[in-house]
């Protein structure tokens, strides 16, 4: 458990570089150590032999393969299109988790304080 924690607080800063890469204009470095790190840590969170079962399954190579290969654009120096090929292989792997991230989403706005938010938002954009 206490290892699954550090995997989300790595995923968590391979995240903030990779964000951080693309917003300095696809700074190669920066998004070859967020790569990593976001591998690193969901390598951590689930496990290596289920990390390595998700990204290998049958009907999701060519994900795994256009997402991995991004990764070793990127990290040949060609951040641009690595991370051209990253994304299309992240939205092919993970689209069956988008359902349930789209569902999530609406239902947080079902909890008290987000909803207050909410309904500000809701009110100040119809003005504008």
């Amino acid at each position: 458990l206490p290892v699954a924690e550090i995997g989300v607080g790595i995923t968590g800063f391979g995240a903030f570089f990779i964000l951080l890469g693309v917003l300095l204009y696809f700074d190669s470095v920066l998004l070859a150590f967020g790569n990593l790190l976001f591998l690193t840590g969901l390598t951590l969170i689930i496990g290596l032999w289920k990390t390595f079962a998700f990204f290998f399954q049958r009907h999701k190579l060519k994900g795994t393969s256009f997402f991995l290969g991004g990764v070793a654009v990127v990290l040949l120096r060609w951040p641009l299109l690595g991370m051209f090929l990253e994304t299309y292989g992240f939205f092919s792997l993970f689209r069956g988790f988008f359902p349930v991230a789209f569902g999530f989403l609406g239902n947080a706005f079902n909890i008290p304080f987000l909803s207050e938010l909410y309904r500000r938002f809701q009110g100040t954009s119809s003005m504008v």
